[in-house]
């Protein structure tokens, strides 16, 4: 009889020992990481915009699109200047992304968190994401902000 009672107590211990195990695991285990929404901006006959929102949700991002003909205002209204422009604009973590940005690049001013604007692959190089083709042309990613001011943030 108290070799039962032993039993029955050690695996009552162990249960309650295995479910605070559990929950003090799942308290400290961080909560999956929730991806960033690119908001796009992007006229809809536009392929090569379509296939940069492609490459950005293969690479981990949620895309919400809107599609309208004339993009200059949102260009306009975001500080995007004139000579980095090209042919879609998109919003994401408080930063303005013009152009063929590489995911990457996107992640990277997302975790370092630089004082600018945004990020800017002007015109629309070949090889860039999205523009792929027969070739693949350097380009740099440059860094701007809204009083004008760029650097080169990253080279391809």
């Amino acid at each position: 009889m108290k070799k039962q009672k032993f039993i029955q107590s050690l695996a009552v211990t162990l249960v309650l020992a295995a479910g605070i195990a559990f929950g003090v695991g799942m308290m400290m285990t961080a909560p999956e990481a929730e991806a960033e929404t690119v908001v796009v901006y992007k006229s809809p006959t536009c392929g090569c915009c379509k296939a940069w929102v492609t490459h950005m949700r293969e690479n981990g991002f949620r895309v919400e699109v809107h599609e309208q003909y004339n993009v200059t205002p949102v260009k306009n209204e975001l500080g995007v200047p004139g000579r980095l422009r090209s042919c879609h604009t998109a919003k994401v973590g408080g930063y303005v992304i013009e152009g063929h940005v590489p995911a990457d690049q996107v992640k990277r001013l997302l975790e370092e968190k630089p004082d600018v604007t945004g990020l800017a692959v002007p015109g629309m190089p070949m090889g860039s994401p999205g523009m792929e083709g027969p070739r693949k042309d350097p380009y740099e990613v440059i860094a701007f902000r809204r009083d004008g001011g760029t650097r080169v943030y990253a080279r391809r």
